[in-house]
């Protein structure tokens, strides 16, 4: 066999059926992580980091990639991909629902320190000297957030939102809608029907 098909079956062994794949924990290591619920065909890379797990349920068919970080009250639905590097800070609250993802090292606040400059900032500084922002982030269904963006507390992506990458999202979006920029801002409409209809399609 050539070094190519050598390859190729290697590709195939570990990328297309990732269950083969080491990298990720077994059924038995995921449900020792003690996490407040999970589901079935779920992938956790054993490079994420995950704290406070008894806050965060994860439901159906959801991969979590290298690099994660997710803490604090975090619930994921179904069908939701978190790739590499994404950080996941859930202490005001995270909801992620079914069939939406993110893509790599996209960050999402849901309490952040106030930067206007008239209290003093960070986590090893006391609370009373601070002015913490707290605020759930819903990304609701059929939603995507591309590379390298930040969503900020207090913001919902409503149903079929697309953020383009290296955006910064401080309000709510509006429903199948693409936004780009810092801020975000929206550029055009998603079609709604077309893809409610491929999902239609794959449960036929």
């Amino acid at each position: 066999m050539t070094m190519f098909l050598k390859f190729v079956k290697y590709y195939l062994t570990k990328y297309q059926n990732p269950m083969n794949d080491n990298s990720f924990y077994n059924k038995d290591e995921i449900r020792k992580l003690g996490l407040k619920s999970v589901g079935e065909n779920v992938l956790i890379s054993r490079k994420a980091s995950i704290y406070n797990p008894e806050q965060i349920s994860i439901g159906n068919n959801v991969r979590i990639d290298d690099f994660c970080i997710l803490s604090g009250n975090i619930t994921i639905e179904n069908h939701v991909h978190i790739s590499a590097y994404v950080a996941l800070y859930g202490k005001g609250g995270i909801v992620i629902k079914d069939f939406s993802g993110i893509s790599a090292r996209t960050t999402v606040y849901s309490l952040t320190d106030d930067f206007a400059g008239e209290n003093l900032i960070g986590v090893m500084v006391p609370d009373e000297l601070r002015n913490i922002i707290y605020g759930t982030v819903t990304i609701e269904k059929y939603c995507y957030v591309g590379a390298h963006c930040l969503i900020f507390p207090h913001v919902t992506l409503n149903e079929g939102s697309v953020i383009g990458a290296m955006s910064l999202v401080n309000k709510p979006t509006e429903s199948w809608s693409v936004y780009v920029g810092i801020p975000a801002r929206k550029i055009k409409n998603r079609n709604k029907e077309k893809v409610l209809n491929l999902l239609n399609q794959k449960n036929e």
